[in-house]
């Protein structure tokens, strides 16, 4: 038997030991895994968990009494009492009967189901379909009597300029279908015209 031949005999036996003890090495050296400090949740969100239910991305939808309809979302939704629920990144669309379209954005919320009323807190955006963008830092909304008002100061622009009040409201008159935005304590509205073409 030649040089080469003793050699590749000694390999199939010396090659399959060898991989043999690394495998073996990588049982004995492994670190112990704790399977609970491995969940990627914090202490705090485990509790926030345990104290409710949680909803991830809920959607709810209806139609008012007088024919309004109404769509609401959100990142997350959580409930501890079963009545109120508190939530996160908000959503609201409100389709009036009279043909206006209201929508609401905010961070944060709370809804109260067995009143058909909510809150919404932090970074308030109010879009209507008449051309208004208006801010605010609350919002308190009535599905059932469809009511939207800011108790504090707004600030947005409208069709016929920038404005600022210290409340607004948008409610829709007994017996009527259109919405009417009122505006009151400290109106100071900014009036920028369009520059009209020439004929």
């Amino acid at each position: 038997m030649d040089r080469y031949s003793k050699l590749v005999a000694w390999l199939k036996v010396l090659l399959p030991l060898a991989a043999l003890a690394l495998l073996s090495t990588l049982f004995l050296l492994s670190r112990n895994i704790d399977p609970v400090s491995s969940v990627p949740f914090a202490e705090t969100e485990i509790q926030e968990r345990l104290q409710g239910q949680q909803v991830t991305a809920p959607f709810f939808s209806g139609t008012s009494s007088s024919g309004d309809r109404i769509s609401v979302s959100a990142g997350t939704m959580a409930t501890a009492d079963g009545q109120n629920n508190a939530a996160t990144d908000l959503a609201a669309h409100i389709d009036l009967a009279g043909g206006t379209r209201v929508v609401l954005f905010s961070d944060r919320g709370a809804f109260d189901m067995m009143r058909g009323a909510s809150s919404l807190e932090g970074n308030v955006v109010i879009t209507t379909s008449t051309g208004y963008k208006l801010n605010s830092e609350e919002l308190l909304t009535d599905f059932e009597r469809m009511t939207v008002e800011s108790p504090g100061p707004v600030n947005g622009t409208g069709l016929s300029g920038t404005l600022k009040a210290g409340h607004m409201r948008l409610e829709k008159p007994d017996g009527g279908e259109t919405a009417q935005l009122i505006f009151t304590n400290g109106v100071k509205l900014i009036y920028r015209p369009q520059d009209l073409e020439e004929e």
